[in-house]
């Protein structure tokens, strides 16, 4: 995509890599995550107002650290490095990185100095800290610009060079004055005008996906969430009737899920969309199955193995498109991050597939940034707003085996659940909330009749890009309702417990 300012922010590896991107577009300047091995003279040709270094889990003075080109420095182009990238900064330009004794990792409070970094910055905040090693000594030529009590370099730079180096996170809600410092990298130093926005986005990737589709056909994979919502619109807006969109009713949705996602796509906005009855066929799959793992790679795969087979009826289908978000590949093992669960959509897809290539126009977006183009696009609130629904669906929300009986009795108790979340308007606050089926059987009572049956774990987060998320702090009251409507009315239950972890430690659904 071509833009007027471009911030290129290059990966070495740490989690909070694409969170930096998303920080500067929201700041209103687009910025794009490449390798940070990325040569030099294509680092030129995309003419960048500024570069940002990202944090990353090596050392500098390791046989396995990882090195850009170090003339990148010398192009005139300001840099920010961020903890690893500031360390990498000082290694190059003669400075001192030491180990330290114990890692630093949390708030500490900074001194700052009068510079265009910190233009704003009071002279002591908290940031946020996230290392081993450190930067003993700044390079020649550089100044300290903030120190912390085990951090004497927390902060250096050259306001000539316009080179600077933080060995806190910014980029993190937890530094008090992050998005100050990242906003004046961009207008202070980096003079950006800033000219990104949403609705930049979605002009330029329909212009993309028509430029790169032109009259061919392209298969979406319709889940009904916001996220193939907003791709199905983007796809449909770029090439209209060339788009098929096609739902797998693999068994594994919500209670009236599929009419509903018909009523809204097909009977509503207009699209093309086909449902595919493939529910004996998954859950043949799945029978005795049980490990979290496997079950995404059997759904990943069985779903592109249906639209194979279906797209065989029309015709030639040269792509196929996907409603994959950021924090969906990042869980996947993105890059250099950790591989957390794969996703059906990305760690899970077979290695061949009879598309020619597979188009992801929201592959770099967080949630909230989709919701913000699905707004942009004019999609009702209540597409926009829904809750995130796993693409396994109810499979990750079924511990042990999958069978009829226990997808039965999930989809009565969410449907309670769901139900009386929105009957007491908090269905606006939480972010997403849902039941699971456990694999534990209990003793109870009921009528004086002894039950030996399942427990139903009720979840429920507030987040904002599902990164992190908290435990959603909903009232006894409503919990103690929706407690006996399952008992009272889903047979085959006799407790229920209400999950109150937060994402990390815990992910958001419970495989």
């Amino acid at each position: 995509m071509e833009h007027k300012e471009i911030i290129l922010v290059l990966d070495f590896g740490g989690q909070y890599n694409q969170l930096i991107v998303r920080r500067i577009r929201d700041l209103g300047v687009y910025a794009e995550l490449i390798p940070y091995s990325a040569p030099l003279e294509k680092i030129k040709a995309l003419d960048p107002k500024g570069l940002i270094l990202t944090g990353g889990p090596n050392s500098v003075f390791t046989k396995d650290s990882l090195v850009m080109d170090s003339r990148i420095l010398e192009l005139g182009i300001p840099v920010l490095g961020i903890c690893y990238g500031a360390q990498l900064i000082a290694h190059l330009k003669g400075g001192e990185v030491k180990s330290a004794a114990t890692r630093e990792y949390g708030k500490s409070k900074m001194h700052a100095e009068a510079c265009p970094l910190f233009k704003g910055v009071p002279e002591s905040s908290d940031v946020w800290m996230s290392h081993t090693d450190y930067v003993a000594r700044a390079p020649e030529g550089y100044g300290i610009i903030g120190s912390t009590d085990n951090c004497p370099v927390a902060a250096y730079g050259d306001a000539v060079k316009k080179i600077y180096g933080v060995q806190f996170h910014p980029e993190v809600v937890h530094t008090e004055y992050g998005n100050t410092v990242l906003r004046n990298f961009l207008y202070e130093v980096c003079e950006c005008k800033g000219d990104w926005s949403m609705t930049n986005f979605i002009g330029e990737m329909v212009e993309r996906i028509r430029r790169k589709v032109g009259d061919r056909k392209v298969l979406l994979a319709m889940s009904g969430g916001v996220d193939s919502a907003v791709a199905a619109t983007l796809l449909h807006r770029a090439i209209g009737p060339n788009l098929q969109c096609v739902l797998v009713d693999h068994g594994l949705m919500r209670k009236y899920e599929v009419e509903g996602i018909v009523k809204v796509f097909r009977d509503g906005i207009g699209m093309n969309l086909e449902v595919i009855d493939a529910k004996e066929r998954f859950l043949k799959k799945l029978k005795g199955v049980t490990d979290p793992e496997q079950k995404r790679k059997i759904i990943g795969a069985e779903f592109i193995h249906a639209f194979e087979d279906y797209s065989k009826s029309l015709g030639k289908i040269d792509f196929l498109a996907q409603g994959t978000i950021y924090p969906d590949v990042i869980e996947s093992g993105f890059g250099k991050a950790a591989l957390i669960k794969s996703h059906h959509n990305v760690g899970g897809l077979p290695s061949v597939i009879a598309f020619d290539e597979i188009i992801e126009p929201l592959r770099d977006l967080f949630k909230d940034e989709v919701r913000k183009v699905g707004f942009e696009l004019g999609l009702d609130k209540k597409i926009v707003m829904r809750q995130p629904f796993p693409g396994p669906g109810l499979a990750v929300r079924v511990i042990g085996e999958i069978t009829e009986e226990k997808l039965r009795i999930l989809r009565d108790a969410d449907y309670i659940f769901r139900e009386e979340i929105v009957n007491n308007g908090l269905d606006g606050e939480i972010w997403q909330y849902f039941a699971v089926i456990t694999d534990l059987r209990s003793v109870g009572v009921m009528g004086d009749m002894r039950t030996y049956d399942y427990t139903v774990a009720l979840r429920a987060v507030t987040s904002v890009d599902a990164m992190s998320a908290d435990w959603a702090r909903i009232p006894y009251e409503l919990l103690a309702k929706v407690s006996n409507r399952i008992i009272n009315e889903v047979n085959g239950v006799n407790r229920v417990v209400y999950d109150i972890t937060s994402k990390p430690p815990a992910t958001i659904e419970w495989e």
